[in-house]
């Protein structure tokens, strides 16, 4: 029988908790290799320098969920003093692998608990990050949190998905499951599970990652999505205001069908 490996925990049956360190633990190992392209490096980076330098304070830029350096090794190259948090231990080891010269200030915690002191010019999570954080009460203190360390005109910044308009909590009930299969890059196969829930807003999925020597390797993860006005309703109850929603990173038109947002937000005077 195949060798099943359950990266996010030593005991060899799947977990029942899923933590702020879970997605790391699971995915810390392939994130390289299966994610490193999945949003516009060059875009993401040269619009976070923009925003950093427009806010015409000399302050560090802070990424949340920095993983092993994705974006916030090539932000530091732009010459802005770069740090990141992260609550997956493996996640920074690979980070601290890929920046020897300690470009990128690495932060150890948990978003929805603690943030580095700061102040911060800008403050950004990028690819859905943000719904890492699987409760309202953690995106609260987030953003609560981010309020109290940005400068005087330092932005938050959100990538985020557009649920659908059905897809709201409340709006309808029961779960959608599916699942869906991929070749995985090393040639071997991933089946994504995931189950919706509509009235919490989550969707908990599981990574079935079948490698070609036949190891399969559960990789769970879970979100907490919101709508975009959602989003600005929660921003503003914590003394951040929008200020500007486009549809990518170039900052190019968000409309009704747009897949993904990228939305600023600054802190009330």
């Amino acid at each position: 029988m195949p060798r099943r490996r359950d990266p996010t925990t030593d005991d060899p049956s799947p977990t029942d908790t899923y933590g702020a360190g879970t997605y790391g633990r699971a995915f810390a190992d392939v994130y390289d290799e299966w994610y490193h392209r999945v949003t516009d490096v060059e875009a993401t980076t040269a619009l976070i320098s923009s925003l950093a330098t427009e806010t015409g304070a000399d302050a560090p830029i802070l990424e949340l969920g920095v993983g092993t350096g994705r974006l916030a090794l090539p932000l530091a190259r732009t010459g802005h003093e770069v740090h990141g948090i992260d609550a997956s231990p493996e996640m920074l080891a690979r980070l601290r692998a890929h920046d020897p010269a300690g470009t990128v200030v690495p932060h150890l915690g948990d978003m929805g608990r603690t943030l580095p002191a700061g102040p911060f010019s800008v403050v950004f999570a990028a690819y859905n990050t943000f719904f890492n954080l699987v409760d309202e009460d953690s995106q609260r203190s987030c953003l609560m949190m981010i309020a109290e360390r940005l400068t005087a005109a330092g932005v938050l910044v959100i990538e985020a998905f557009t649920p659908a308009r059905e897809d709201r909590g409340g709006d309808r009930t029961g779960g959608d499951r599916g699942v869906e299969e991929r070749t995985a890059p090393d040639g071997g196969r991933i089946l994504n599970a995931t189950i919706r829930d509509p009235s919490r807003q989550t969707i908990t999925g599981q990574h079935i990652h079948i490698a070609p020597t036949g190891e399969v390797v559960l990789r769970p993860w879970m979100v907490r999505y919101l709508h975009p006005e959602q989003l600005d309703e929660m921003a503003s109850g914590c003394g951040l205001r929008p200020v500007a929603r486009w549809g990518d990173w170039d900052r190019g038109p968000f409309g009704p069908t747009s897949p993904r947002h990228v939305s600023v937000y600054r802190r009330d005077p």
